[in-house]
């Protein structure tokens, strides 16, 4: 069809990659693809993965769009990647992987933050340097284990790339990296939108790492064309586009409609993110708040909490439930599940800020202590974290009329109310669930088009929201949610 204009989005998470074509014409998703990833894991919270699976992975999930999508890949104008925020690429000057990516959940780097985050002047002097508080997950801190840990590696680093950079530099040749993934770099000043070399020469004082920097680019600006191999083994069109791409939560933003003020985004996946776009760079003083470049110009303030489907998840599995019967029993429990409350922070937790926090059960009685309750109270104890993160962002001037809400948990309509409840505000679902892969998409449009206005347009045409989703509160709910969150406040600070 000539009025077609077809791009391919890409989102390489930590679990897979997701692909999906969209018809930037008529707002369409045609067809979407899927391959997972393995993890690399080991002691001390290793958490690695092998940069191989993603091309190889990108490659099936392509191909599988494509097939679903019925749509010939000669047709395709540009291609926007999504990555995972944090991750380390490192290559030699021939371009060649140097080790597995260190990705975002490993904590094997926390002795080098805190040393890294004790040279910037601890948290209020990382604030102020850099504008977010490092922390171990970020980018900084495997740069100064590599050279500790792996010298002879490190002796070799000619270019250092975040994951998307370097599904971008696969495509197209060049090293690049957006402001919006750039953010969570640890070596870059959200507020000026540029590296922090003195950081990087404190850790290597040789220059090493400044020229391993990837050039930085605006939002708008495509990072290339294909390079011919690429493009024939994808089976992909050329002269396609690649665009700047960005961090998962950045093409988020985009894929939900989140490019000015009055949206909040919040994701329930295996962790739990709250994000919403501002125009200024208003760096909360809170250390928990990350005030990330958004990747469609502007900021996106973050908080991103470390447990949510991943605590769900372990009381099914304690219970022996499928997610149908999970979510009857959570419907069948009183808010505040008659007393029981669960912090659930099975992995640490980031918001509240207690890394070295473990989940607890309190409140049980003989009468209380029922499978419908426990599943209510992980599900109301994983929200607490998200509205503890929303009332921060509020605090630093925050006004959100609407929550969008995406990831898996998004797709029970009891935990849809309990959101609403919770955050005293209506929530909604997008159709499409694969919000960062079709942000991707969006974004690789507005590349194309070479004009910096028709984004909102875009995302207008492209965004559909989910009407049978819509979630408004519920007044006499709203109160009995405050008043048990009152309560889970009183046993997060006795922590």
């Amino acid at each position: 069809m000539a009025n077609q204009q077809l791009f391919l989005g890409i989102d390489c998470g930590t679990q897979g990659t997701k692909a999906l074509i969209l018809d930037a014409f008529s707002g369409q998703v045609l067809g979407q693809g899927a391959a997972a990833h393995s993890m690399i894991s080991g002691a001390n919270g290793r958490r690695e993965q092998d940069t191989q699976q993603w091309l190889d992975a990108f490659t099936q999930a392509t191909h599988q769009a494509l097939a679903a999508a019925g749509v010939d890949g000669q047709a395709i104008l540009g291609i926007g990647v999504s990555g995972q925020q944090h991750g380390l690429v490192l290559l030699d000057e021939q371009g060649q992987v140097l080790r597995p990516a260190k990705l975002w959940c490993d904590t094997e780097t926390t002795p080098e933050n805190e040393r890294l985050l004790a040279h910037l002047g601890g948290e209020s002097g990382s604030l102020e340097r850099l504008g977010v508080v490092i922390a171990p997950g970020y980018t900084v801190s495997k740069l100064l284990w590599t050279r500790e840990q792996h010298p002879e590696v490190f002796a070799r680093i000619a270019s250092i790339l975040l994951p998307h950079d370097f599904l971008n530099h696969w495509l197209t040749g060049r090293h690049c990296s957006e402001y919006g993934d750039a953010s969570g770099t640890g070596y870059f000043n959200v507020r000026t939108r540029q590296w922090d070399v003195p950081l990087l020469q404190h850790i290597d004082p040789s220059g090493r790492l400044q020229v391993a920097l990837p050039e930085l680019i605006d939002a708008h600006q495509p990072v290339g064309r294909i390079l011919p191999a690429i493009a024939a083994h994808l089976g992909i069109n050329p002269n396609a586009v690649v665009s700047s791409g960005g961090g998962d939560n950045m093409m988020g933003a985009i894929g939900t409609g989140n490019i000015q003020p009055g949206v909040i985004t919040m994701s329930l996946g295996s962790s739990g993110t709250v994000y919403a776009y501002a125009a200024e760079p208003v760096v909360s003083p809170e250390a928990s708040v990350a005030t990330f470049c958004s990747s469609s110009g502007g900021w996106l303030p973050l908080i991103c909490t470390m447990n949510l489907t991943n605590a769900t998840g372990a009381i099914r599995e304690l219970l022996d439930l499928d997610i149908a019967a999970f979510n009857a029993l959570v419907a069948q429990a009183p808010i505040g599940a008659e007393g029981v409350c669960m912090l659930p922070f099975l992995n640490g937790e980031r918001v509240p800020a207690l890394p070295h926090a473990s989940g607890s059960l309190l409140g049980l009685t003989t009468t209380n202590l029922t499978r419908a309750n426990l599943c209510r109270a992980v599900v109301e104890g994983t929200t607490f974290g998200l509205r503890y993160g929303l009332d921060l962002l509020r605090a630093n001037g925050l006004e959100a009329q609407s929550i969008r809400l995406i990831g898996g948990g998004s797709k029970s309509p009891v935990w849809r109310q309990i959101v609403a409840d919770i955050m005293n505000t209506p929530v909604i679902c997008t159709e499409q669930s694969e919000a960062a892969a079709l942000g991707a998409a969006i974004q690789a449009a507005w590349c194309h088009s070479g004009t910096q206005e028709n984004l909102t347009e875009l995302c207008e045409r492209c965004v559909k929201l989910d009407l049978d989703s819509e979630t408004q509160p519920i007044a006499g709910h709203v109160a009995a949610a405050q008043h048990t969150y009152e309560h889970y406040r009183q046993h997060v600070a006795t922590l």
